[in-house]
């Protein structure tokens, strides 16, 4: 399997990183570390996930993690002050935020400038109606708002799961679209729904706005759409109110017929 990201493959098949044709040689925990935050790039990882995944749940101390992720980092011309590809969330972890392309086949597999809808396998439709809820973009600007936008991006699946007639998209095929621009006819085409929940969130001092929009992926009609505008007095009450507040207006705004 091959992770292609800037201008970097990650082979873990080969056990290779190459930047464009070149090799770069990297010590195995830190190729290691390397696959562990792109495979779970739609997430933070906390530090004990790389000390179970990588290092078999033994001891590592503190400095010894810090040099491997910044080893991590020059190995993909990144650094821990431009943090372009592997950022850190404030006392969560590490996140890959590259924009990635899969490839499974080094021969045959798309290339970075080819289109990317297919990349993962379609979901077949179902009788029920299908929705995919891709992850809300953050345009605050605000690091810490990512954790939010996610937050609400997740719970609205999890809240969307209780309506027996819909089928919901599971998070990890959605959120393989994450900073990934994609016309909502390639999203329904590549997950194989009909209607797609996406927004956005912006910060201004105490005040947090959150849109949302329903579209129908066939045609890019919008359904449904909404504004919420909110004090960010507790951060999760806030995500539950709007989380509550989208999924009760969208679920009863889906036809029972997908």
């Amino acid at each position: 399997m091959q992770f292609l990201f800037a201008d970097h493959a990650l082979d873990t098949d080969a056990r290779e990183l190459r930047r464009g044709s070149a090799p770069v040689a990297v010590e195995p925990p830190v190729f290691d570390l390397l696959v562990d935050l792109v495979q779970n790039r739609g997430r933070v990882v906390s530090k004990d996930d790389p000390i179970a995944s990588v290092w078999g749940g033994r001891i590592v101390s503190d400095p010894t993690l810090t040099s491997r992720i910044n080893a991590a980092r020059r190995a993909i011309s990144d650094s821990g002050n431009e943090q372009k590809l592997i950022r850190t969330i404030s006392r969560r972890g590490l996140r890959f935020v590259g924009a990635v392309i899969r490839r499974s086949d080094a021969a045959t597999g798309p290339t970075p400038d080819e289109p990317r809808e297919d990349l993962e396998p379609r979901l077949p439709l179902t009788g029920r109606p299908a929705i995919a809820v891709l992850p809300f973009e953050n345009m605050s600007g605000d690091l810490e708002q990512e954790i939010f936008s996610d937050g609400i991006s997740e719970d609205m699946i999890t809240a969307l799961c209780h309506y027996p007639s819909l089928f919901v998209i599971a998070r990890n095929s959605s959120f393989a679209f994450k900073r990934r621009p994609a016309d909502v006819r390639q999203v329904g085409r590549a997950l194989g729904v009909r209607y797609v929940l996406e927004g956005s969130l912006r910060k201004a001092g105490h005040r947090i706005r959150v849109t949302a929009q329903l579209v129908e992926a066939e045609t890019g009609k919008h359904i449904w759409a909404e504004r919420y505008d909110r004090d960010l007095v507790d951060i999760f009450a806030v995500q539950d109110e709007i989380t509550e507040a989208v999924t009760l207006a969208v679920a009863p705004a889906i036809p029972m017929r997908n």
